[in-house]
């Protein structure tokens, strides 16, 4: 079973935590809700904001290659990085991941 390690992150996971995935092929977001991580997500998961990105810091070359739109979304996103992921569209693998959630999020439903 791949393992998703998520490092500290001031509010929604201080301590960090490392997630056992019991199905591959799971999104990294949905692992992380299921797992007690309150990570942003606010278009419903359906790949229309980009309040759930992550990068990735270790097996970012086992995922899926990200779709054009999710390409275009992850130009928006606060702090993106060559490793981004949206984590409603990254698919865990095989490998083992470790993912950081950015500190800022742009997510106007919470800020309007």
């Amino acid at each position: 079973m791949p393992k998703i390690t998520v490092l500290p992150h001031e509010t929604l996971c201080p301590e960090g935590k490392t997630i056992e995935v019991a199905t591959v092929g799971e999104t990294i977001c949905d692992v992380l809700l299921e797992n007690g991580i309150d990570i942003d997500h606010a278009c419903e998961k359906s790949c229309a904001c980009t309040t759930c990105h992550v990068i990735v810091r270790q097996g970012f070359d086992s995922l899926v290659e990200p779709t054009e739109l999710e390409e275009d979304l992850l130009d928006q996103a606060w702090g993106l990085e060559a490793e981004s992921r949206l984590s409603c569209q990254a698919k865990v693998a095989q490998a083992d991941l470790i993912v950081e959630i950015p500190k800022y999020t742009i997510n106007h439903a919470r800020e309007g």
